[in-house]
């Protein structure tokens, strides 16, 4: 088994004001030669967007992009005809592909907007870029995992173009779940704490620290509080 652990004090830290942004690996002005990624997990930014504010039309491409609303009403339009909603519950993609513009704005005037904004590089380029967005029933996470996103397009929540596998859980104080690997021989799995406190195969970890392990088959989650996490399966090469 072969670890990296991401306490969330380390996190690179953008405060523009309108945008309060915690970074896990190099993003914008934030650069770390040794947080560049975890295998093809590229982009993992903790967002909150001020009242009525956000990002302005720009451009994308040979990116799938994902969005996880934590907190308040997200409004996206791009140039592909989509003009929408995400709330907390929700998952969205985007498939850049061969170039997308859109944009991203606090919906709410008298609230901040929370989500998550992570990037996978794709095992495809220049596809044709392409928008999902669907609606989960976060019950349905209480003490169990939910699988939110997969590289198949039967399969629950939504899909990328990689092999590449998301699942999240709500997990009671005291309870305990196995996560086993889709594709150990080729894949890692990034841990992110969305709240509380959990023991991943011995580690313990805190809100909104981050757990990269890879060389394994399985992870066991204990929680140690009442909390919620976010796994990420990605493979680790690109």
């Amino acid at each position: 088994m072969k670890t990296v652990l991401h306490k969330a004090d380390t996190r690179g830290n953008a405060n523009h004001g309108w945008l309060k942004s915690r970074h896990t690996f190099s993003f914008a002005n934030y650069h770390d030669p040794e947080r560049m990624n975890f295998g093809v997990l590229r982009v993992l930014n903790d967002d909150m967007v001020s009242e009525s504010q956000g990002f302005g039309t720009h451009p994308h491409r040979d990116m799938e992009i994902i969005s996880i609303p934590l907190g308040g009403d997200l409004k996206h339009k791009d140039n592909m005809g989509n003009e929408t909603i995400i709330r907390e519950g929700d998952i969205q993609v985007m498939s850049a592909g061969t170039g997308v513009m859109h944009s991203e704005y606090n919906n709410n005037p008298d609230q901040p907007v929370k989500f998550l904004q992570i990037w996978v590089i794709p095992n495809k380029q220049n596809v044709t870029p392409r928008y999902d967005q669907i609606t989960l029933q976060t019950a349905d996470r209480k003490n169990k995992l939910q699988q939110v996103l997969s590289p198949n397009q039967d399969d629950a929540g939504v899909w990328i173009y990689q092999n590449a596998w998301f699942n999240m859980t709500n997990l009671e104080k005291g309870k305990e779940l196995q996560y086993t690997l889709n594709d150990p021989q080729n894949n890692g799995v990034y841990a992110f704490i969305l709240k509380g406190d959990v023991t991943i195969n011995g580690k313990e970890l805190n809100e909104r620290d981050g757990l990269g392990i890879w060389d394994i088959q399985t992870l066991n989650l204990k929680a140690d509080s009442d909390t919620e996490i976010l796994l990420m399966e990605v493979p680790m090469s690109q």
